[in-house]
């Protein structure tokens, strides 16, 4: 499933479930979809996300694996030298970051919603 993230001071984006969930939990929101954060709860939600991408980052902060990323999936591809190298949290959050930053900035609310049920 996909979950779109959307203001009335930005442009929507759209990002798969399972990491929509993770960044919606490191920025103090139950991970629920539907969802949304007021213009007053927008700028905590926007510190708590940049803390939490900092950690991860820094190597700090655990986040758990996504099934692609397990050991198993890793060992069949032990040969694929062409793999591509999977993408951190930090770096998928970094367009929900530029959302809640513009949002806060014009004291806008944040919406997020399922889409293809």
């Amino acid at each position: 499933m996909l979950v779109t993230f959307r203001s009335t001071a930005t442009e929507s984006i759209t990002m798969f479930e399972d990491v929509a969930v993770q960044l919606l939990k490191l920025m103090g929101a139950t991970g629920r979809i539907p969802g949304a954060l007021g213009p007053d709860d927008v700028p905590l939600a926007l510190r708590q996300l940049e803390h939490a991408t900092e950690q991860i980052k820094a190597g700090t902060h655990v986040t758990p694996a996504r099934p692609a990323d397990n050991e198993d999936a890793k060992n069949e591809d032990e040969d694929d030298e062409d793999r591509e190298p999977p993408v951190d949290l930090a770096t998928r959050a970094v367009p929900l970051l530029s959302i809640l930053k513009r949002a806060a900035a014009a004291q806008a609310e944040l919406v997020w919603e399922a889409k293809g049920k």
